[in-house]
């Protein structure tokens, strides 16, 4: 009796993710041509090279690329591996967004670089909100969104789920998210949930969208993940371990230092299989500063 006790969380175990001050490190993907990326990125869609490494021991490189230092903001990383040139984006990716005071502009910047519109700057149906979408060199969607003097241009993470319900209840309870607002779209078959540590216009947030009587997407093999920091990851990853046998998911890297470099991490899956990587936020910080 008492080992079957042990084995349930204490409530101050529980509050933990909520208590613990998270952010946004940044998102994972794979493209096809890294310089090639860096260049629209930079040019057309106005973000600023943070960092950049070659390992050519493990044949890749990235890139870190946002619109202000990772010690403050969200930032996108991505990864080039060597010979490999394109990747399949899959069904469940949905987009990237950026907040910007002149939705029209960016979306003529964009066209100027060479970039693809694939939904023309204008007002959102039935409102006043200006919206774009425009489209990288590898496919990845960004919706533009009319924000001006956002502290975090890089806002948002589309990601489309099977069960919405389900889903907020794990970013809760497993990542101490909070509930922004829910917008349920009937005439076009969608609910989605804004997800984050903030209210939505002073931060990143996951956008989780659920479309009407579909359960289950493809992930593809380019998106890959986003990372989020945290003051202790072995008790991160005991919350975790509870939630995922409450609503599902999967631990796929036990809490711990990574070789070589030594951050502590925990990765892990919601119950759709989105990948999230919980960073020890000192090691990370080391990690950022560390010299080439």
């Amino acid at each position: 009796m008492a080992e079957a006790a042990s084995s349930v969380p204490s409530a101050e175990l529980l509050e933990f993710p909520k208590k613990d001050n998270r952010r946004f490190l940044h998102a994972v993907y794979r493209v096809g041509d890294l310089q090639r990326s860096i260049k629209f990125y930079t040019e057309a869609l106005g973000m600023k090279l943070l960092r950049h490494r070659d390992v050519p021991e493990e044949k890749y490189s990235n890139a870190f690329l946002g619109f202000g230092p990772e010690e403050s903001n969200f930032a996108v990383e991505l990864t080039y591996n060597y010979g490999v040139d394109k990747y399949d984006i899959g069904t469940g990716f949905g987009h990237f967004a950026i907040a910007t005071a002149d939705v029209y502009k960016l979306a003529e910047d964009i066209k100027t670089k060479g970039g693809t519109i694939t939904r023309e700057a204008g007002p959102v149906k039935g409102g006043t909100s200006v919206i774009a979408f425009a489209k990288d060199p590898d496919g990845y969607l960004f919706e533009l969104i009319d924000r001006p003097g956002t502290p975090e241009p890089l806002c948002q993470v589309m990601l489309r789920v099977g069960d919405l319900d389900r889903s907020i209840k794990f970013y809760e309870k497993a990542l101490g998210m909070k509930l922004c607002r829910t917008i349920d779209r009937p005439e076009q078959k969608y609910t989605l949930a804004m997800m984050g540590y903030a209210e939505e216009k002073e931060t990143t947030v996951l956008e989780l969208t659920y479309n009407y009587g579909v359960t289950e997407y493809t992930k593809g093999n380019a998106y890959a993940q986003v990372a989020i920091s945290t003051t202790d990851v072995y008790k991160s990853a005991e919350v975790v371990h509870h939630v995922i046998q409450e609503l599902g998911g999967k631990v796929t890297r036990q809490a711990g230092p990574l070789p070589g470099l030594g951050t502590k991490i925990l990765s892990f899956l919601d119950p759709d299989g989105w990948k999230t990587v919980l960073v020890d936020y000192e090691d990370f910080l080391k990690e950022l500063h560390q010299k080439e």
